[in-house]
């Protein structure tokens, strides 16, 4: 649930490059040339690149959050045992019920409420070809026991790294102990992937995007290095749960730190691609690269559960901490120096960075030559 505020942040950006550009029906797909995300970041991906016509996307930004604010008590329930069970009881309920009961609804929930966003009325299918732009969305491959990178350009280059849209969302945010593993198969049937949340192999995408397009120069042929990038990367927010006292932790057992433990190297693998993704801009990170993500301590406490509690309260209480995030300062990321707190609020922030994505858009439709040159889908067979 803690997505709302990613949601809300994407939402506040498209309205930005409306008003900055004129256009009421501009979206974010049309500004921006590649996408990556995970977990929930994944879904919203797939959500503003997808496309049934092949010229417009299916969704706006405003659907993204509010995708988890109508729908998340499909797959989210405020008593989850699986978020209020240590990792040990959860995993002994699992063993001796065969599979836990709360996990396997939410599981169709989830699958539910992907299908009715990727599979259209006369059941066709939207797949990873499927989108307007270069989309990066990860998971963990249990199969190969590595990371699996599901990627628009691969699944242009061969079908058997094109994959259902909604099978992708449903693998990315498979966190374990919530939701089950999927099975997957490419549409030829000839890849296999046994997948399970993409936070747990890529938390924070944001270099395998970078990564993606320096090492791509058939569609990004002018790109020389990261000067050449404008790069936005948005958070869900480090929020301030529940804490814990010495007295209660040295009493633990192995299983009793499984989800800090995952919290813990969750929120740490994001915080360091944030700071080498900003010492590899150097000088012109200022310029070509923001974080948007909340300050938890500036926030207030919030409840144990804020991740899987669907109940409107705190729906409502994660709207609230939304809009507060963007008032706040910016923190970025200093070289070799820590964190910084900027002059600028997280919504100036995203208010430069909308107008400078539109003056680039302008740029473009004046050049002769395309600076970009993405594949193109070949029209399926009928």
């Amino acid at each position: 649930m803690r997505g709302i505020l990613s949601g809300k942040a994407l939402a506040y950006l498209e309205h930005a490059l409306k008003a900055k550009s004129g256009n009421p029906d501009a979206r974010i797909a049309d500004y921006f040339d590649v996408a990556a995300g995970a977990g929930v970041g994944g879904i919203f991906t797939a959500m503003l690149f997808a496309t049934s016509d092949q010229s417009r996307p299916i969704s706006k930004a405003d659907d993204t959050w509010r995708f988890l604010a109508e729908q998340g008590k499909r797959f989210y329930t405020s008593s989850s045992s699986s978020s209020s069970a240590t990792g040990g009881k959860l995993l002994r309920r699992m063993i001796r019920r065969g599979g836990c009961s709360s996990t396997r609804s939410a599981t169709a929930g989830l699958e539910k409420s992907m299908k009715d966003i990727f599979v259209e009325k006369s059941r066709k299918s939207l797949t990873l070809k499927d989108t307007l732009k270069p989309v990066l969305i990860p998971c963990y491959d249990l199969s190969s026991t590595a990371p699996f990178l599901f990627s628009r350009a691969d699944a242009l280059e061969t079908d058997s790294f094109d994959f259902q849209l909604w099978e992708v969302c449903r693998a990315t945010s498979a966190e374990p102990g919530r939701f089950d593993p999927v099975q997957m198969r490419s549409v030829d049937g000839q890849t296999r992937c046994l997948a399970v949340d993409g936070g747990l192999a890529m938390s924070n995408p944001t270099a395998a995007a970078i990564t993606h397009v320096l090492h791509n120069k058939q569609e990004f042929p002018f790109v020389r290095g990261v000067e050449d990038l404008l790069v936005l990367s948005i958070g869900t927010g480090q929020l301030l749960e529940v804490s814990f006292e010495n007295d209660q932790v040295k009493k633990w057992k192995a299983k009793d730190w499984a989800r800090p433990t995952a919290r813990i190297a969750s929120d740490g693998s994001a915080d360091l691609v944030d700071q080498a993704v900003s010492m590899a801009f150097g000088q012109s990170r200022s310029s070509n690269y923001v974080r948007i993500q909340a300050n938890g301590s500036n926030l207030g406490r919030c409840g144990a559960n804020v991740d899987t509690d669907s109940r409107p309260s705190n729906v409502n209480m994660l709207i609230g901490l939304a809009d507060e995030m963007l008032k706040q300062k910016n923190v970025e990321s200093v070289l070799f120096g820590g964190k910084r707190i900027d002059e600028q609020s997280n919504f100036e922030k995203l208010d430069w960075f909308a107008g400078e994505l539109v003056l680039e858009h302008q740029r473009r439709s004046c050049r002769i030559a395309p600076t970009v040159a993405f594949k193109q889908a070949t029209p399926k067979a009928t």
